[in-house]
């Protein structure tokens, strides 16, 4: 958990009680804003979930790549290579 999902589920929680206290005060501002405060919350804590995602399923892909490439540097280049012209390829139409 990062601190962006933390952070979100901060403002998320804010934005609870200030809902909450202005449907209790009849305050339609601060109600409004907790509302807000709480979409805010929310996107933020998917961010912090999306970042978590992607560290954990693209950096072993990135740190296996890594240690490939040191191991083997003449297959690393080749496979760049052919790699390369299939996305060539792919953009002109091929």
């Amino acid at each position: 958990m990062n601190t962006d999902t933390l952070a979100g589920a901060a403002t998320d929680f804010g934005g609870k009680a200030k809902e909450t206290l202005g449907t209790a005060t009849g305050d339609t501002a601060l109600k409004s804003e907790g509302v807000a405060d709480q979409l805010s919350g929310t996107v933020q804590k998917t961010v912090g979930q999306a970042k978590d995602v992607v560290e954990e399923n693209v950096r072993p892909l990135v740190d296996y790549v890594r240690q490939f490439s040191k191991e083997r540097p003449f297959a690393a280049a080749a496979v760049a290579g052919v790699l390369g012209i299939a996305l060539i390829n792919t953009l002109r139409g091929k």
